[in-house]
């Protein structure tokens, strides 16, 4: 352990400057240019070849201790978010990292820094995948839809879209750490499918003859209520969070609003919880488009898998934490976070474990939030990684062989899971009117849900 803290005290500086400059260079989901090529360029300086992602932000690199054993995959997250009230967020743009993805990075690059001191891979075995990855925050979905349509991009998280393309070929195993107030674990956390909604109206002259229109706007409102009026049927083991967006409202206040868009994720705390509550969203969604006479067109996207964290992965995080922070007591908590992160994609196929530094301060995602205390988010991080990596490499990768033997991932393989998630995608026009008076309704659901098919009315 004296030989880890050694080395990352040795490129100390470079990962608080790390941290500071990401800070001031916030960007958003595979818009992370600036980001990615100071992370590259830092790399490179440290002698690593690096694969960058084709097209999009990233990249990775792979160490091989030159003995055969298991493959670790530790990862940084590159793409902040957008709030606007924070005192520091991009004038222009609204991006800050309130999220705490600048720690992240600047750590990557203190494990990457230290991992070429000298002795530092003796006694361990096996190969070394670190990886700068993007779009971690599932926003802009609007942005990223339309990236999927150019074919730039598959998915709309950074970790799925590096495992479609076989950048994560390979690895056995995963970690990364997250950046809260504490030294922290727990079970999980829930996952969540991406939507966007459009209500389709017909435009008219708002004060002279509203009646040959037809109100999207307030369609969408009708559809915002009857989601409110159908959260007391959610059940609380599922933790389902449902939480709309208005993000086209119209465009001149004086027309009838023709199309209102919205975004919004269900979340959840398994696949077959999102599908069943999903599909109760869709109905409200539609019916409030009826009940106007508008249209509606809903695609439902895969968002993120529900993250199962391994239990002795997280045995091995709470084993490092105390020996690297003697009296310090890391919790372990139980119970599942309801947020989402698509490192739960990974958790899928392979044992992940996604445990939390300390330094942050304030709300996350929020106007007050702060890295206050970088040794403890980012120096400190880097040594709590690499002590975990030595652990799992070392003494021909025992205890990284035993957490594989002992995983039981909810899919045999990336090809298996891949194929489920592209299942769950829907999308099209929601409504058919007949000349007759009657209207016929799609009530797609994801295809893990009971309830799907069609309703004639």
């Amino acid at each position: 352990m004296q030989n880890i803290i050694g080395a990352v005290e040795k490129h100390r500086q470079q990962i608080l400057d790390a941290e500071r400059w990401i800070w001031a260079h916030p960007e958003t989901g595979y818009k992370e240019f600036e980001t990615s090529k100071y992370m590259e360029d830092a790399f490179a300086a440290l002698g690593y070849d690096i694969v960058r992602a084709e097209g999009i932000t990233g990249f990775y690199t792979v160490i091989d201790t030159g003995k055969p054993g298991p493959e670790v995959l530790i990862l940084g997250e590159l793409d902040a978010i957008i709030c606007p009230g924070h005192p520091e967020a991009n004038k222009q743009t609204g991006a800050v990292h309130s999220c705490g993805h600048n720690a992240q990075a600047a750590t990557l690059l203190g494990i990457a820094a230290a991992l070429r001191e000298p002795h530092m891979l003796d006694g361990l075995c096996g190969r070394i995948r670190l990886c700068a990855v993007p779009a971690e925050e599932l926003l802009e979905i609007d942005y990223r839809t339309e990236l999927k349509k150019a074919g730039k991009i598959k998915y709309l998280g950074g970790k799925s879209e590096f495992l479609s393309r076989g950048y994560f070929d390979g690895v056995d195993l995963a970690f990364m750490v997250h950046t809260s107030n504490v030294y922290a674990s727990n079970g999980g956390s829930v996952g969540c499918l991406a939507k966007q909604i459009i209500y389709k109206g017909k435009a008219a002259h708002a004060g002279g003859s509203p009646h040959d229109g037809i109100n999207a706007l307030y369609a969408a409102n009708c559809g915002l209520n009857a989601i409110n009026a159908i959260r007391e049927t959610f059940r609380e083991k599922d933790q389902i969070r449902v939480h709309p967006i208005v993000t086209e409202g119209g465009v001149m206040v004086n027309a009838i609003p023709a199309t209102v868009t919205l975004e919004s994720y269900v979340r959840g705390k398994s696949f077959d919880a999102i599908a069943h509550e999903n599909a109760k969203v869709n109905r409200a969604l539609i019916g409030a488009a009826l009940s106007l006479g508008a249209n509606i067109e809903i695609l439902d996207a895969p968002g993120y898998a529900p993250l199962y964290n391994d239990k002795n992965l997280v045995a091995l995080a709470k084993e490092c934490a105390e020996q690297l922070m003697p009296g310090y007591t890391f919790p372990a908590r139980a119970g599942y976070s309801s947020g989402s992160t698509d490192m739960g994609d990974l958790s899928c196929i392979m044992p992940v474990v996604h445990p939390y530094a300390g330094g942050a301060i304030g709300t996350s995602h929020g106007a007050d939030y702060y890295i206050a205390d970088p040794e403890a988010a980012c120096v400190t991080n880097a040594k709590w990684q690499l002590l975990m990596l030595k652990r799992l490499l070392e003494n021909d990768a025992a205890l990284a062989r035993q957490v594989i033997a002992e995983a039981k991932p909810p899919f045999p393989s990336k090809e298996s899971y891949l194929a489920f998630v592209d299942s769950l995608a829907c999308s099209g026009d929601r409504i058919t009117y007949g000349e007759d008076g009657t209207a016929t309704i799609r009530l797609d659901a994801m295809k893990t849900a009971a309830e799907q098919g069609s309703l004639a009315i």
